[in-house]
């Protein structure tokens, strides 16, 4: 069973930074490619920013690109999102997942960001932002 467990979220700052952090148990990290969603409330969950399962590749929502930086450590199984210059429509609860279907950066490229395409979810980690 594989499992997902995010960390790093809390209160922040306008123009601080936060870094999440993903920890995948069950199966080497190594199988999958990455990504990082988020939820708003009353909106529904969109796609942040993924990682191919290599770390070759990375694709960013455009809100967010030049902000933030996906980076995965598959010797730690552990794949983060380093979030600098935060603004307050960054809060929402975030959300890693785990893509075993992604095995060449072919399928990556169409699967990327589309949330039938990951296999599993982490519980979730709140960001607030304060303005």
């Amino acid at each position: 069973q594989v499992q997902l467990v995010e960390s790093g979220g809390g209160l922040v700052q306008a123009g601080g930074s936060l870094r999440l952090s993903c920890a995948v148990s069950g199966r080497t990290l190594s199988s999958y490619a990455m990504g990082w969603f988020r939820q708003a409330p009353g909106k529904e969950r969109e796609f942040v920013a993924a990682i191919s399962r290599g770390g070759t590749g990375t694709y960013y929502i455009d809100s967010v690109e030049g902000r933030f930086t996906i980076s995965r450590d598959n010797a730690k199984n552990t794949a983060d999102l380093q979030m600098n210059s935060l603004k307050p429509e960054d809060t929402a609860v975030y959300y890693c997942a785990a893509d075993g279907g992604a095995q060449s950066l072919t399928t990556w490229y169409y699967s990327r960001t589309r949330r039938d395409e990951y296999d599993y979810w982490g519980q979730g980690t709140q960001v607030t932002v304060s303005s």
